[in-house]
């Protein structure tokens, strides 16, 4: 049996994609590129992981972007695109191609709290719980259907940015296990 191609989108850090590339073997996956937006530390963990890296900058012209985006997906031939912190809404020109096959991994309990600032409007909110969603990704802003979700609490003496390390695990084992559902058929794309 093949393994499923993944493309991974990521424009930050990319402790998410390094630790589904931790777990490729284990989930029957062959992850097949990282394409980010810019030169950032995700590439250098793609790199290490001997996985290519493909840099896509953001243009001004959005409907250019959106066809270079598709354009680099298409050499991929992924089965699944995972957006594993990739700050940009995709367009319709990839959606055409890949909407139903992407999903998208978010610091937050949707409905509530998207967009990029997730983890500090829940702590601004001052909500006693938060947590991590997957959802597939559609033409809004966090708005796909949701796949699976986790809680996180928030705790005394809690800062920004400890609960964001602690969603941000939560995040990881979260979308490993959605991607293997997604292996054994229990979550099916569209």
């Amino acid at each position: 049996m093949s393994k499923l191609r993944v493309a991974v989108l990521a424009s930050g850090s990319g402790t998410l994609f390094q630790y589904l590339g931790e777990h490729a073997d284990e989930l029957q996956i062959d992850i097949v590129g990282l394409i980010t937006d810019a030169d950032v530390p995700a590439g250098n963990r793609a790199i290490t992981l001997g996985i290519p890296v493909s840099v896509i900058p953001m243009l001004d012209d959005r409907v250019k972007w959106d066809q270079e985006l598709a354009t680099e997906l298409s050499k991929l031939k992924p089965g699944l695109i995972v957006s594993a912190g990739f700050m940009r809404i995709l367009g319709p020109i990839v959606l055409r191609f890949y909407q139903g096959r992407i999903i998208n991994t978010h610091p937050a309990m949707l409905p509530m709290f998207p967009g990029a600032h997730a983890v500090r409007d829940a702590f601004a909110a001052n909500v006693s719980s938060t947590g991590a969603t997957i959802h597939f990704v559609d033409a809004g802003m966090d708005t796909g259907e949701i796949i699976a979700q986790a809680p996180v609490n928030l705790e005394p003496g809690d800062t920004q940015e400890s609960l964001h390390e602690r969603i941000k695990q939560v995040e990881r084992k979260l979308l490993v296990q959605v991607v293997r559902d997604i292996v054994s058929g229990k979550v099916v794309l569209k």
